[in-house]
This record gives C-alpha cells, structure tokens and sequence, in this order.
C-alpha cells in the first residue's frame, strides 16, 4: 500500500476511533525504539508472518532518518540457509533484554509456545508490544497493544499500513529528529555565510 493508499484510507476513516488508536499506539512503538535505542523485535505466530509490516518499517525508518524502526523479523521457521535477514529464530527472543521492543502480531492468539517466550522477553525488560484480536492473555501481557477486529472492512493488515505509516510520521516530529535538522541547517548556513577560501 502506497502513501497515496494510505491518504485515502485515513480520509475514509476520519472520524473514527481507528486514525487516533494507530497514531497512539505508533507512538509507543516509535518511543519505545527511539528512547531505548536497543532495536525492535518483530514476531508473528507459525502461521502468520509479519513479512508485510516488517518491509514498511525498513521503508518507514529510512524515509523518517530514524533506523531504531527498522526491525528484527523473528521466523518460527528460520533456517541457517536462509539470507541474513530472514535467518533469525525465535531463540533470539530468549536473548531479548531491557531497552529492546519487542512487537507481537497474531491475526488469532498465539499458542502457549509463543506465549511463553514473549513472557520471557517481558521478564527480562523488554518492552512488549501486541497487535492482534482483542482479550487474550498476548494482549493482557503487553505493555501496550492495539486491539484489530476481524472484519472485511479493517483488518489486521489494513491497521498494520496506518501504524506503519504513523510511526515514519511521527518520527519527522521528535525531538531528535528536530536537533539533526537543526544541526543540517546550521552547517549549511556556515557553510553559506563563510568567507571564500583562500586562492592557492
């Protein structure tokens, strides 16, 4: 789903609870990265990969200058064979720490296995995050999670593109982000205003 998609479904949705639930809960997630700099943990269940959220990250984090959102996809069917950055298994959640984000999304609940693991991570000091259907024990465990209804007209993948898109967003807006157009700014007017160099 492309920016102009992305336009016309929050035009769509104007006046709902979704525009402001998205930008909320992107919010956490893009002050989660940012302030903890430990890098984000993106896992989904057996059944479900998050391929889709995890590519509009990476484009989100390089659009936005913020590459804390650029996430780890953690496979539950990651091979050694596999390139690089498809080769990561959910051992890497047993190794998750404080200052890491770790994001869960389940179209349904995840199963005990998975459930376990997430705890763990929690425990240790990472930061859970969940988007998936609403109750359970996922969303009860997470620090902050975004309740998706399963339905035709918004679904799982329709909420992962608006929070995917609000987190690039917000991210022009931090702080940080302000200083290091502060700082661009500021070397290009010395730059501008400094005397010619000397002839040679």
């Amino acid at each position: 789903m492309d920016a102009v998609r992305v336009a016309l479904l929050r035009e769509v949705l104007a006046g709902t609870e979704w525009l402001g639930a998205t930008r909320r809960f992107a919010g956490v997630l893009r002050g989660s990265v940012v302030s903890h700099g430990g890098g984000l943990l993106l896992v989904g269940t057996p059944e479900y990969e998050p391929w889709h959220l995890a590519a509009h990250l990476v484009d989100e984090a390089a659009w936005s200058g913020t590459p804390e959102l650029a996430p780890t996809l953690v496979r539950h069917e990651a091979r050694p064979s596999d390139p690089a950055h498809l080769a990561v298994g959910l051992g890497r959640l047993a190794a998750a720490r404080r200052g890491e984000t770790l994001l869960v999304v389940s179209p349904a609940g995840p199963g005990a296995p998975l459930l376990e693991r997430v705890h763990d991570a929690r425990r240790a000091g990472a930061t859970v995050l969940a988007l998936g259907p609403d109750g359970g024990d996922l969303m009860a465990m997470a620090h902050e999670s975004l309740a998706v209804p399963d339905g035709p007209d918004l679904g799982l993948d329709t909420v992962q593109h608006l929070v995917s898109a609000a987190a690039g967003e917000n991210a022009l807006a931090t702080p940080r982000a302000r200083r290091r157009f502060r700082d661009r700014l500021s070397r290009l007017t010395d730059q501008l205003t400094a005397p010619p160099p000397a002839r040679w």
